[in-house]
């Protein structure tokens, strides 16, 4: 099996992990929504060695290139075949979702499933964690991530930089309880189950 290198991760992993050794539970199932390559799960599920963790992506090639990473690591399970906009998931609940780069590389629609299958899993003040670049109210939008965002929606029209209220707002039964300042002008955002 042939492992994926998304050169972000490297520069990406060490911030994001910083933030959640402050957010993840000390013993759970953490759900990894559109793992991608495999990389973000295999540091983490290192780092955070007390949680179990799930990966998912909807591509085969990514699912192939997570297993290729993930192998040998008993704390990780087999991915999942998850369609974020897909209305059920082959999971029936967890203790944290962490979603990292797919809210503005996937349709509004896969934000939508995310939030309303994200309600369905967490209990009560579990986290939903979100790294990306988005867009706020009152605050210039970084050069980078205009072009970024340009280049995404010529790739496809549903694609591209989400505004932060749109996301909050699709949020329903999450109170949003911080936004942090990552690296490459990315935020995090961290969600909480009402």
């Amino acid at each position: 099996m042939t492992r994926k290198h998304a050169p972000a991760t490297t520069r990406n992993r060490e911030p994001i992990a910083a933030l959640l050794s402050e957010t993840l539970p000390p013993a759970g199932l953490v759900l990894e929504v559109a793992s991608g390559s495999g990389e973000h799960v295999a540091f983490f599920a290192e780092r955070f060695a007390t949680l179990d963790w799930q990966p998912s992506d909807p591509d085969p090639a990514a699912r192939d290139s997570i297993v290729a990473w993930c192998a040998g690591r008993a704390n990780i399970f087999a991915p999942l075949e998850i369609d974020a906009a897909a209305e059920s998931w082959p999971i029936d609940s967890a203790a944290a979702i962490l979603c990292i780069n797919m809210v503005h590389i996937s349709p509004w629609e896969a934000t939508l499933g995310l939030m309303a299958q994200a309600k369905r899993l967490l209990g009560p003040g579990a986290p939903l964690i979100l790294y990306g670049p988005f867009r706020q109210r009152g605050v210039p939008t970084a050069e980078s991530n205009e072009a970024f965002d340009l280049s995404l929606r010529a790739r496809n029209p549903g694609w591209g930089l989400r505004h932060l209220d749109d996301v909050t707002a699709a949020a329903q039964g999450f109170t949003l309880g911080r936004i942090e300042a990552m690296p490459a002008n990315n935020l995090t955002l961290v969600y909480r189950r009402s």
